[in-house]
């Protein structure tokens, strides 16, 4: 999978630009401020359809602009593929080949990206929600089923936290819709604890060689919290538990008005040698954590789409010694398209420049640096 072309039509603060990249590394070079992330976002849009950063999609647009296009070409297996985001003050419109997708879940899975920024550490220190939204952006790039079933359990979850309030407060003793909503939200959640359990097993796998060879240290694993302890995660085994979990519990939702277990309330998180990293580690070997975490997924993707991603890694370096930069440099350089922002090439390894297209970032244009 490889991103062959990039247009931005005022896009931040880009006016019009269009750049062609390499198979392998591109590097972005210019001063705080300049338009460097803002690539690297552009291109995040182009997959995921949204920007990683928070504020309201309209902050994506250009001041005084109405419209907002990031365009890019795609090659896989040698087939090139055009892809558009249109984004507007309140709206969005997604084109693969010149055709409108309705659907951006079908969308979602033609450009698969990894994604780290220095706000990432957030996955280690941030709230149970952070680690959630992780699991939900990339497991729906993999997988589209995930996304349907996603949306349909958060549409159901709404529709009955409201009747849950509505029951209390109106005294309502017919509880058949409530036992009804309830079902078909345990369907729903069966298959969701599945998809992030599977996931999670395989980011197990790749993340303790990964970290050990980067960091040094043995035995990172990462453990899933449910809300519901059990064993296995058999499809019958989880409902069953849930449903005695939902019966034992109704007065309680009913008073609080609102659903107290399920995949919305998951979460995850890092140990290293039985301690939690959360409470136990120093910011830099958290970040190293997320570092080995993002590329553990490099082969998931593989296994499970049959390409390998693009990588997208802002400022990565500026915090990390010489001697784990080279450690590093293994995995980016292998066969994977992969797009870098720095301020300064000092910080970039001599085998990733040897390799690399590198492209001047000032103030919203940028321009390739020749050799």
């Amino acid at each position: 999978m490889i991103l062959t072309k990039l247009e931005l039509i005022h896009f931040r603060n880009y006016s019009k630009c269009h750049v062609s990249f390499g198979e392998h590394i591109n590097l972005f070079i210019g001063s705080n401020g300049q338009g460097k992330t803002n690539v690297l976002e552009a291109i995040y849009v182009l997959s995921l359809t949204k920007s990683h950063r928070y504020g309201e999609q309209a902050t994506l647009i250009q001041k005084e602009k109405e419209l907002s296009k990031i365009k890019g070409t795609l090659k896989v297996n040698g087939i090139e593929k055009d892809l558009e985001v249109d984004i507007g003050k309140t709206t969005k419109k997604v084109f693969v080949n010149q055709t409108e997708i309705t659907k951006l879940s079908e969308y979602i899975t033609n450009l698969n990206a990894i994604l780290f920024t220095p706000d990432d550490l957030d996955i280690v220190k941030g709230s149970p929600q952070v680690r959630r939204n992780f699991l939900n952006i990339e497991i729906s790039q993999m997988n589209p089923s995930y996304t349907k079933c996603l949306n349909e359990y958060n549409r159901i979850l709404k529709t009955r936290n409201e009747y849950l309030k509505s029951i209390y407060i109106n005294h309502l003793s017919d509880v058949r819709y409530l036992d009804v909503l309830t079902d078909k939200l345990i369907d729903r959640a069966v298959f969701i604890y599945r998809y992030r359990k599977d996931f999670l097993d395989r980011i197990n796998q790749h993340i303790q060689p990964i970290y050990k060879d980067i960091a040094g240290y043995d035995g990172l694993e990462i453990r899933y919290e449910t809300s519901v302890d059990w064993d296995c995660y058999e499809e019958e085994k989880i409902r069953t538990l849930l449903k005695e979990k939902f019966l034992q519990n109704r007065q309680r939702e009913l008073q609080q008005g609102n659903t107290l277990y399920g995949p919305h309330r998951d979460d995850f998180s890092f140990y290293l040698a039985g301690e939690n990293i959360k409470i136990f580690s120093s910011q830099g070997l958290q970040r190293l954590v997320v570092i080995a975490l993002k590329l553990a997924e490099i082969p998931i993707f593989e296994e499970l789409t049959g390409h390998k991603p693009i990588l997208l890694l802002d400022d990565i370096f500026s915090e990390i010694d010489r001697k784990k930069r080279s450690k590093l440099v293994y995995y980016i350089n292998q066969g994977v398209q992969t797009f870098i922002t720095t301020t300064d090439l000092k910080n970039i390894n001599k085998k990733i420049l040897d390799n690399s297209k590198v492209f001047e970032v000032f103030s919203g244009s940028m321009k390739e640096r020749k050799r």
